[in-house]
């Protein structure tokens, strides 16, 4: 008996391994390298969160994860030359959120979009794959009608543990093109009564530790790491609150 469930056990994880290798249904009509995983299951996206891979190359990012030890994947992997590469099934769960908060405790792998972007997470991002990256991103936003918004990073809806897709990426960029929000100077003065801890939450942020939250908010909208608020930080929080309550940027 002993045998014969070990077999059934090799032959289930096959037919897992099998399937998750088999071509997958593509839903963009841009030019994209297949390399299936078989780490997901199913869900719908409402967001898209962006990462970097912490790697030296593309190859060792896929091989990361494709591997089903590893248990991490992402729907999207883009290179720094600029190629895309397709993981899971956009309409499977891939594990890449983990743990996360975006306004409440949320299981982001299930509601969301995972961009893993070739990167060390402190050098520059290359145009040629911040072009295919916007590309990409435009056309997901077209077919499921996700908010500017709900465009955000890994090290927002994390700040404890993540920080990327760190501190060069080009948010105010892809802002510029409706995937995400951004305010400029000049700022409406901040309401008495409104802390940094109520603004950081009004916009998302798990506020549970404040300094990390700070931090990731700077990260994210001034490129640097810092866990204090300054008068200017608190101005564009407010500015962003007041943008995400009335949707703008859909």
């Amino acid at each position: 008996m002993k045998a014969n469930l070990s077999l059934q056990a090799v032959g289930a994880l096959l037919a897992v391994m099998v399937g998750g290798c088999a071509q997958l249904h593509q839903y963009t009509p841009l030019p994209v390298v297949q390399h299936p995983s078989v780490n997901f299951n199913e869900r719908r996206p409402s967001f898209v969160i962006l990462h970097h891979t912490g790697n030296v190359g593309a190859q060792r990012a896929l091989a990361t994860l494709s591997n089903p030890v590893a248990e991490v994947s992402a729907h999207y992997l883009v290179a720094r030359d600029g190629t895309v590469y397709y993981l899971v099934d956009e309409m499977k769960r891939a594990w890449h959120a983990g743990d996360s908060w975006w306004g409440a405790p949320m299981d982001m792998n299930s509601a969301s979009i995972g961009i893993e972007l070739d990167n060390d997470g402190s050098e520059p991002y290359a145009e040629s794959q911040i072009v295919a990256l916007l590309e990409l991103l435009a056309d997901i936003k077209h077919r499921y009608e996700i908010p500017a918004a709900n465009f955000i990073g890994h090290g927002d809806i994390a700040p404890k543990r993540k920080v990327d897709p760190g501190v060069a990426f080009p948010w105010r960029q892809l802002a510029e093109q409706g995937f995400g929000l951004w305010c400029d100077q000049p700022f409406e003065p901040v309401p008495p009564g409104l802390d940094d801890a109520t603004l950081l939450a009004a916009f998302g942020y798990d506020v549970s530790n404040i300094e990390a939250a700070t931090a990731a908010y700077n990260r994210h909208f001034f490129g640097f790491e810092f866990s204090r608020m300054t008068d200017e930080g608190r101005g564009r929080l407010y500015c962003l609150v007041r943008k995400k309550r009335v949707g703008e940027g859909r």
